[in-house]
């Protein structure tokens, strides 16, 4: 596969830092206020850009999809293969991580991640609704997994808080560069924007897949700078259980889809082709950050 990025070519940042503030305050419990009608007609123009911006993400993988097998057999193979060929995979920036970042780069690297950071287990709420129910229940027993089988310190989302708040990191919107926002905002539009559904699934899946090999490297780097173990925690468990996700995900939840239905393989592939392509410009814009040479294996 070649490599589907455009170096040369970033975000906009003034748009990702609207869309992200926008994200914020949609996802937000809220009152009902006077003005609600009037405030949907202000959404609309974020929805719009919202929908563009993805859009041109999808337009970016089409080529890549003439040949794509749609039996399901077949595409969950070529699903799996990406582990090994996709947009970002091997990047040389996470064995720079383990064996040679500093604290202060460590501790960049990781702001950029948490500010990033979707939500994963809110993610994959959302994308369940309505699906089959072989597909629904796999799903279920991630999200359980990721609310720590319904002990609050087994939740690994406040695992992840405890990594910000023991480094002191104080993430936001405008310090975070465009390609960790555009990562963030194109999974929540593809979650929370129904004609996206199958793509979420996509993007969802890869991540499960994709993760254990990076977040074990950002393990030993943090091993390496003597964080305790409090720190370290989120990505070790990530490390092993994101295996066991990911072999699951892509027996109970994408082989079941298309087997069922063959014309979900299309969108299921956009969303995770999209999900990596956004993943390796993040690599990349870090690794500039850091000095380090473009490397990315295609």
């Amino acid at each position: 596969m070649e490599t589907m990025l455009d170096f040369n070519s970033g975000y906009d940042k003034n748009l990702h830092i609207r869309l992200s503030t926008f994200n914020v305050q949609r996802l937000a419990p809220q009152y009902v206020d006077e003005h609600w009608a009037s405030n949907l007609h202000a959404e609309t123009a974020y929805l719009l850009n919202e929908g563009e911006f993805v859009e041109s993400q999808r337009r970016l993988v089409q080529p890549y999809l003439v040949d794509l097998p749609t039996e399901a057999k077949e595409f969950v193979q070529w699903f799996e293969n990406l582990k090994a060929i996709g947009p970002g995979q091997g990047d040389s920036l996470f064995p720079w991580l383990a064996d040679e970042a500093t604290l202060e780069e460590m501790r960049w690297f990781l702001r950029q991640e948490a500010a990033g950071e979707a939500g994963f287990e809110d993610l994959v709420a959302i994308t369940q609704v309505k699906l089959p129910v072989r597909a629904k229940m796999e799903m279920a027993r991630n999200y359980w997994d990721e609310m720590g089988r319904g002990y609050q310190r087994g939740m690994h989302g406040p695992m992840l808080s405890t990594v910000v708040k023991e480094l002191d990191l104080n993430p936001t919107i405008e310090d975070t560069v465009p390609e960790s926002l555009a990562q963030a905002n194109l999974m929540l539009a593809i979650a929370v924007n129904r004609r996206y559904a199958y793509q979420s699934v996509g993007a969802l899946g890869v991540i499960e897949m994709t993760a254990p090999t990076r977040v074990n490297y950002v393990a030993k780097g943090l091993k390496r700078l003597n964080l305790p173990l409090s720190v370290r925690k989120y990505f070790q468990l990530h490390a092993g259980l994101d295996i066991k996700h990911s072999e699951e995900w892509n027996k109970e939840v994408i082989y079941s889809l298309v087997k069922n239905d063959p014309s979900t393989a299309k969108p299921i592939a956009e969303g995770a082709l999209m999900r990596l392509n956004c993943g390796a410009k993040c690599f990349n814009r870090y690794r500039q950050q850091f000095g380090l040479s473009v490397s990315v294996k295609s």
